[in-house]
């Protein structure tokens, strides 16, 4: 049965330490999310803003302004998107389909279909709202122990699994 650990970083360098020790310890890309809110300024060469942002970006290490530049290499779903209440957001991993889906949800109703709690899915969304990097992982009983000390070996806060 897949359980879900969350964890919240302070700090993308953080976040990038965290997601790479997962991947050398074998965790996929289908099993690790971000969220971070997207604080790249608004211009010209913004494109598509509130949509989803095409893969191609993320997988080439840009996101123009480096939002979580570090982390490209977690592709599958990347995107930006504008939830309700919120603001922009970048979103990798699993978790961005299914926050494109439940805008009106927000991260709340996304971390709610994982199971967890909706008042602790208002807590996380409230860290990410407040500039930090949401991390989750979506994986069997067998690793989730492992990915929970991976999280706070490099500096989560918050961590808890449903």
């Amino acid at each position: 049965m897949a359980k879900t650990v969350v964890g919240v970083f302070s700090s993308e360098k953080q976040a990038e330490s965290a997601v790479n020790e997962m991947r050398n310890s074998g965790f996929t890309e289908e099993e690790i999310s971000i969220v971070a809110k997207d604080d790249r300024k608004k211009g010209k060469d913004r494109e598509r803003e509130g949509t989803m942002m095409g893969i191609g970006d993320m997988a080439g290490g840009t996101t123009t302004g480096g939002v979580l530049g570090g982390l490209a290499g977690l592709a599958l779903g990347a995107g930006a998107l504008t939830i309700p209440g919120l603001g922009p957001i970048i979103a990798m991993g699993p978790i961005a389909g299914m926050l494109s889906g439940a805008a009106v949800g927000g991260i709340t109703g996304g971390l709610i279909d994982w199971g967890i709690p909706e008042d602790r899915g208002k807590h996380y969304e409230e860290k990410v709202k407040e500039g930090n990097i949401l991390t989750a992982v979506r994986t069997d009983d067998r690793k989730i122990q492992e990915a929970a000390e991976i999280l706070r070996k490099n500096g989560a806060s918050d961590v808890e699994t449903h």
